[in-house]
């Protein structure tokens, strides 16, 4: 068992109540103003753990900076392939995992699934 933190519990709260899917750094400066000495290393180390302990996910997105989901709930994500941002989809889990086992010899587990386009922002400039 790992002692409780207040960074931790401060990086945990920030996460979950966000939708923006935040980098480390971006973490870090919203986190900054509540506890002006912690360091960016603090904030990787415990958004690290929590990914590990399944109270928050990693996406990794192409070439993109690593970002952060407090929600861990099955959900997809789109990503603007034009200024980055990414938003939750929220909708009925795909049955790709039964599909996709009938062409695999290994078990599936899961699937990441991410959709990608032009976000509101972005589709009236194009």
């Amino acid at each position: 068992m790992t002692k409780r933190s207040i960074q931790r519990d401060l990086i945990k709260n920030n996460l979950t109540s966000r939708y923006d899917h935040p980098t480390a750094d971006m973490v870090y400066h919203s986190i900054r103003q509540k506890l002006p000495n912690i360091s960016l290393g603090t904030v990787y180390r415990n958004l690290r753990f929590l990914v590990e302990q399944g109270d928050a996910v990693s996406l990794k997105l192409g070439d993109g900076p690593e970002r952060f989901d407090g929600h861990v709930h099955p959900h997809y994500h789109f990503i603007c392939s034009q200024c980055g941002a990414v938003e939750d989809i929220e909708m009925d889990e795909l049955s790709i995992c039964s599909q996709a086992s009938k062409h695999c010899s290994g078990e599936i587990q899961g699937h990441i699934t991410y959709f990608y386009g032009l976000c509101k922002d972005c589709k009236p400039k194009h």
